[in-house]
């Protein structure tokens, strides 16, 4: 594969066809209007290709797509069109949706065409909201398989690093993390799929290739075909704003180490430069003053430049107070937020608030939990500090925050920076952790009782086919539930992080950006998290998020190029 094929920074005003602004999903919309012969070009805010979608877990979802077909999942598009309009109902224009599904497919065929990524069905990864009309328990959900990253030659150092480094040269898909995270309790699925990888791995090093998984993967796939085909990414190249012509967009003025170059797109600018994780006068304007600063796991360039641009040359916005909430375990000095996915469904926990007392479904998918807690702060009874509480068992049994293995003990710098609190007995543990006594012994209780019995009358953790993808199936009756009985018990300190905000630009089916009175800001085009979520204030399925910008992506390409 060639290296470094094209200027990597701007050197002088030049023309092109079509203009991204951001290398995540935006490599799509490159990806595809190349494909149609358009000329284009791709500027990046920060020095990495790969915007959040690298720091992802690198699912996709896109409804009855072909490598669901292939895979036999069954799934149709009048099923999907079902869910999506029952899950999203009036929060995003139902065409939106519509054109998201009419075009999945194509997208997906367009990726396997133009890069090298080869894809799966991530089987029984269920869609966050199954019990639904139209939802799937075995799931939508797609992966990239662990791909070489070795193939982008030079370009690799220009990869956007992961959230984590992995210890070993192993990697390790969502579909891999399941089962590796019940490496105690089901070591005859885990240990197979971990020696796998791990060879995988170590033989690639020794033949000179670098596997990745996940995120990674999949911007490395988008990567290397953004690169096999010529397209040039400006990288710490920051849009300044954008240039019109009458009422249409004609291009964008951005800027390098203090220079101005002038883009002029022929056929149209997209908007891909993700939301505004990372910009707290917006966030505590538009979400919460509750939220902190660097809590965020967007990548570090998503300020609200895209969204800001749009609103100079007149689009409209839209659900700006919305993000894709992810808890984490609460950050501590020199360490990030670290996210909670299978830990919060697991059996032998349990979250409590301020209060000492459970106030959610634990097993809940993570943007919903966010959205409750926001709700609650809105109506006047804020989530003042949120804690998972876990007995030994559970810790001598599941992996915790990405980084503790089964038996790996609670680090004493958690437990001085007063994240952590261990204790013999759950009175004790209510004091360190400064929780009520008396109502946090008795949720402790309630929750023991509940578990014994298997069925959560409070909060009904366990009755989603969700729930239950991230259970522990060794446990029965319910593998989201059981009591905490060994001691010592731990809580360990949450907080609301997310994967960046989903509010934005108002766009409409065919990706072009709208002004307040619905017109058309002819030659813009905004797709990902610059863009209003399709899917209104939900979350439909794993990957949803990145599903979305690439047919999206897909989608604006197309119709720039249909422009004149």
């Amino acid at each position: 594969m060639a290296t470094n094929p094209v200027p990597v920074s701007p050197t002088h005003d030049t023309t092109v066809d079509l203009l991204v602004i951001g290398s995540g999903t935006g490599m799509a919309a490159a990806l595809t209007a190349h494909e149609l012969g358009l000329s284009t070009l791709i500027v990046e805010k920060t020095e990495y290709v790969g915007g959040s979608t690298a720091r992802s877990g690198g699912a996709f979802w896109v409804p009855a797509n072909p490598v669901l077909r292939k895979a036999g999942s069954g799934d149709t598009l009048d099923r999907a069109g079902t869910y999506i309009r029952s899950v999203v109902g009036e929060s995003a224009p139902a065409e939106r949706g519509a054109a998201f599904l009419d075009h999945g497919s194509a997208t997906v065929e367009m990726l396997q065409r133009t890069t090298p990524m080869r894809l799966f069905w991530a089987k029984g990864y269920s869609d966050y909201h199954p019990e639904l009309p139209g939802g799937s328990a075995v799931g939508r959900t797609c992966e990239c398989r662990p791909f070489n990253v070795s193939v982008l030659g030079l370009e690799r150092e220009r990869l956007r690093p992961g959230l984590m480094k992995a210890g070993l040269p192993m990697p390790v898909t969502g579909a891999d993390y399941k089962w590796m995270n019940l490496m105690a309790r089901k070591p005859s699925k885990a240990f197979p799929r971990i020696f796998r990888r791990l060879a995988q791995g170590v033989a690639g090093l020794a033949l000179k290739r670098e596997y990745v998984a996940g995120g990674q993967a999949l911007a490395a796939g988008l990567f290397a075909g953004v690169v096999r085909a010529g397209i040039p990414v400006w990288t710490e190249t920051t849009l300044v704003r954008l240039l019109t012509e009458g009422d249409r967009v004609t291009g964008a003025v951005v800027a390098c180490d203090g220079q101005e170059v002038t883009v002029t797109a022929r056929r149209g600018v997209v908007l891909a430069a993700g939301g505004f994780d990372h910009d707290m006068a917006l966030r505590h304007k538009y979400q919460s003053e509750r939220l902190g600063e660097h809590e965020s796991l967007g990548a570090e360039g998503n300020t609200g430049d895209g969204i800001r641009a749009a609103l100079d040359v007149g689009a409209a916005t839209d659900l700006m107070d919305q993000a894709w909430w992810f808890p984490a375990v609460a950050a501590m000095k020199g360490r990030p937020p670290m996210v909670m996915l299978a830990e919060r469904a697991l059996p032998g926990s349990f979250i409590v608030d301020h209060t000492g007392r459970r106030f959610v479904n634990e097993a809940t998918d993570y943007m919903s939990f966010g959205q409750l807690v926001l709700d609650r702060e809105r109506a006047g009874d804020p989530v003042e500090s949120m804690w998972i509480v876990f007995d030994q068992r559970y810790r001598n049994s599941y992996i915790f925050g990405g980084g503790l293995f089964p038996r790996q003990p609670v680090p004493e710098a958690w437990i001085r920076a007063g994240i952590a609190h261990r204790a013999d007995d759950p009175a004790a543990l209510a004091r360190a952790a400064g929780l009520p006594e008396g109502a946090f012994t008795e949720t402790f209780r309630r929750f023991n009782d509940a578990a014994a019995a298997g069925t959560d009358a409070d909060f009904r953790r366990g009755a989603s086919a969700y729930d239950r993808y991230y259970g522990d199936p060794t446990v029965e009756p319910n593998p989201n539930l059981r009591p905490l009985t060994d001691g010592p018990f731990y809580a360990v300190k949450m907080t609301l992080s997310d994967l960046g905000t989903c509010g934005g630009v108002k766009a409409d089916e065919r990706a072009r950006v709208l002004r307040e009175d619905g017109s058309v800001v002819d030659g813009l085009y905004a797709i990902g998290n610059t863009a209003a979520n399709a899917f209104g204030n939900t979350y439909p399925g794993a990957g949803a998020t990145i599903g979305q910008g690439l047919v999206y992506g897909y989608i604006a390409a197309q119709d720039a190029a249909k422009s004149r």
